[in-house]
């Protein structure tokens, strides 16, 4: 390795020697090539010369005789690599590179070096009253800051109250403060925390804040739309929102524009939502009773939309005898009503369950109720309901009322409607008041046992250890 640890550098002098490095061996250039070439730039000297005696001067250089040498690559350093190579109608400055004057690309088309509009040099003097291109607006502390699309009347909203102050501009600020997409997102946000904490008051303090009062139709809109996908509980949250978004902080003309704008767009969320014609009409209906629409806001879109089913169905619900009470518990059990009146519901269905023995029905109806939680509720009244039935009519043994809330329970167990937990919550409810249910039910003890053992067999139970309190 030691004699290939610094080699000679290549340079045009000694590239004859690269494989030899003692000097001896084949020039670079060989003695018959060096005199071709010498041969005939003798030839071309001469006839330029004679050219030049004879004649008159050539176009190129107007009688300048050109040399071999002038065109030959000129370099810096003889035997370096690096070659400076200098070319012809070239300065002494032309090698240098120039930042500020490049012409980066497209022959320095598109590109300002100077400012030549004079805009530096010009004196911008106060607006004059007089003068007959003097704007108020520019003049004064005010200016209008809109994205809305309809700005027709903004000169004339522009002597209203403003919605907002600039800090930075100290200028009023006229107009929605956000732009539509960004406010829709705004308040969707705003509906979903309000389906969990049910505060009226927050939301209307949340719109307030948002100060884009051109935007408020959206929010009749986006209500009902969000909870066509939820459960009665929002929607009563919604129509409940809508009673004390009313008058204040939306109007009526809002309302009304709320509604025409889900009516249009309402063919795109049946798409999503099969049952979505009928819940709009469900919601049209508890409008009017709620006094937050008209009823001549029916008419109207009954003239422009002759036929719709939505219009229809609004109108049917509102013709119904008894309709306020009614169209108060549209939306079914499950509407987060009190407790009293859950009570009392479910023990129309258990009941109405008895006379009929329909379990669709029956597990129809639990559905609705819509209350997981206080299912166990269910299963205390159904056994206590079927013991005061037996104890009345202890000769009918093969259709007891019994047999019947025990097939009940396990078709709801199996279907996933009610499950064991809460039937072995019911249980030892029931297990707590049996003293009480034996003095109007002295076979309680007995019905109820017989109850377990028929529940245990259907599935109800998975165990006998897994009963609560026995």
């Amino acid at each position: 390795m030691a004699e290939f640890s610094k080699r000679p550098e290549v340079t045009v002098e000694t590239m004859g020697k690269v494989h030899n490095p003692t000097g001896e061996g084949i020039n670079a250039i060989s003695a018959q090539a060096k005199a071709t070439a010498a041969k005939h730039r003798a030839a071309v000297e001469k006839a330029a010369i004679e050219a030049a005696g004879s004649g008159p001067p050539g176009p190129q250089r107007h009688g300048h005789v050109h040399t071999a040498a002038e065109h030959e690559t000129q370099v810096s350093e003889v035997g370096s690599a690096r070659r400076n190579i200098t070319r012809k109608k070239s300065d002494n400055t032309a090698g240098n590179y120039d930042n500020a004057r490049k012409k980066q690309g497209g022959h320095g088309k598109g590109k300002w070096t100077e400012v030549m509009d004079g805009s530096e040099e010009a004196v911008v003097g106060a607006l004059d009253e007089n003068d007959p291109l003097y704007d108020e607006q520019e003049d004064s502390s005010k200016y209008i800051l809109s994205s809305s699309t309809n700005n027709e009347n903004l000169a004339d909203k522009s002597n209203g109250d403003a919605t907002g102050y600039d800090s930075i501009a100290e200028k009023a600020i006229y107009g929605p403060m956000l732009t539509l997409p960004e406010f829709k997102i705004r308040v969707a946000d705003i509906l979903r925390e309000y389906f969990d904490s049910a505060d009226t008051d927050e939301v209307i303090r949340s719109i307030d804040e948002l100060k884009c009062k051109e935007y408020h139709p959206e929010v009749v809109k986006r209500a009902i739309s969000l909870s066509l996908d939820e459960g009665p509980r929002e929607r009563e949250l919604v129509s409940r929102l809508l009673t004390c978004l009313h008058p204040t902080p939306l109007e009526e003309a809002d309302v009304e524009a709320g509604f025409e704008l889900l009516l249009t767009a309402l063919d795109d969320l049946s798409i999503d939502i099969p049952d979505a014609k009928l819940m709009v009409g469900s919601f049209l209906a508890r409008a009017v009773v709620d006094e937050v629409l008209p009823p001549a806001f029916l008419s109207t879109q009954n003239n422009d939309r002759p036929g719709d089913a939505v219009i229809e169905r609004a109108v049917s619900l509102l013709s119904r005898e008894h309709c306020t009470a009614r169209l108060e518990h549209v939306w079914g059990p499950g509407d987060g009503r009190p407790v009293a009146e859950l009570k009392s519901v479910m023990d129309m269905l258990l009941k109405e369950y008895l006379l009929s023995r329909e379990l669709d029905e029956a597990a129809v109806c639990v559905k609705e109720m819509d209350a997981a939680h206080f299912q166990h509720e269910l299963v205390k009244r159904g056994v206590t309901i079927a013991m005061e039935e037996d104890g009345q009519n202890q000769s009918e043994k093969a259709s007891s009322a019994i047999d019947a809330m025990a097939a009940l329970f396990s078709f709801l167990v199996k279907n996933a409607i009610v499950s064991e937990y809460q039937v072995a919550k019911g249980l030892s409810r029931l297990h707590k008041i049996l003293p009480d249910l034996s003095l109007d039910v002295p076979a309680a003890s007995k019905i109820l046992e017989e109850f377990e053992t028929l529940a245990r067999d259907g599935g109800c139970l998975p165990a006998p250890s897994a009963t609560p309190g026995q």
